[in-house]
């Protein structure tokens, strides 16, 4: 069996729908599921008709802010929210770092009979790093806590935007912007610690080199010129890798300043 697992943060979904771009994304893409990150809505909300996927919705409290969905054809076995609370105390996320009592709707896990699926929408860390230190002692911890723990139990796939660019070859400009948002040495190193757990970057098994990029900034033109960063991904633990057949960058699908990125899967 062959699936293909796609990943967009649509900055709003009900903005990409009312530039009538998600179905022919869907169309287009054929995934078996969709991770969404930036959803900015509750499944109340959500103008989708979709046909033959199952929904599960993580939304924000604050209105038109984060969030995340799974929509799937296959049914899970059981769906979460949040992060498990399985960590040592110096990492533990206090109720008010990133919503971790899930008002910020960051983070979808998904089981199903052969390997874990999670979406997150990992924080920004603002432009004057003012979240960077709880970002880098907190966050990045309990999230690969959080999927360690799982690819204890069966093989893991995560996706969604990270918001970091890992190396140079992974935005357009990287020389001015070492030390800025997406690119210090502190998110740098959250990435670096997933590497070293075990889990693979799925893109750089097919393609090096720069180039690739899945975020543009809405201003001075820099999609149309693809002065981007590639900050939106999927991971898999070593043991899925073996079972990735592809990994893909769909730059060509607009509607957001992310585009989606796939694997498919050989189960």
């Amino acid at each position: 069996m062959t699936l293909r697992l796609v990943s967009w943060n649509v900055n709003g979904i009900r903005a990409v729908h009312s530039k009538e771009l998600f179905q022919p994304f869907l169309d287009e893409v054929q995934p078996d599921i969709v991770c969404l990150q930036e959803i900015k809505a509750h499944q109340e909300q959500s103008p989708l008709e979709l046909e033959g996927f199952h929904e599960y919705w993580h939304s924000a409290e604050k209105p038109g802010y984060s969030g995340t969905a799974i929509f799937s054809k296959i049914k899970p076995l059981k769906v979460t929210q949040g992060l498990a609370k399985r960590l040592e105390a110096k990492h533990e996320l206090d109720d008010d770092d990133f919503g971790n009592t899930n008002t910020e709707g960051r983070v979808i896990t998904a089981e199903f009979d052969d390997f874990y699926l999670v979406t997150v929408y990992t924080p920004n860390v603002k432009d004057d790093l003012s979240r960077l230190a709880v970002r880098h002692e907190k966050w990045d911890p309990a999230f690969l806590a959080h999927v360690t723990a799982l690819a204890k139990k069966k093989p893991v796939a995560f996706c969604g935007d990270l918001n970091v660019a890992h190396t140079e070859d992974d935005l357009a400009r990287p020389k001015p912007n070492v030390g800025k948002a997406g690119f210090t040495d502190e998110e740098r190193a959250g990435f670096d610690a997933m590497l070293n757990a075990g889990f693979v970057d799925t893109y750089r098994m097919f393609t090096q080199g720069n180039g690739h990029y899945t975020w543009w900034s809405y201003r001075g033109g820099a999609r149309s010129n693809n002065v981007g960063w590639r900050i939106d991904y999927f991971l898999v633990s070593d043991d899925l890798a073996p079972k990735v057949l592809d990994a893909q960058i769909h730059d060509q699908i607009m509607g957001s300043d992310h585009c989606p990125v796939s694997i498919t899967l050989d189960l």
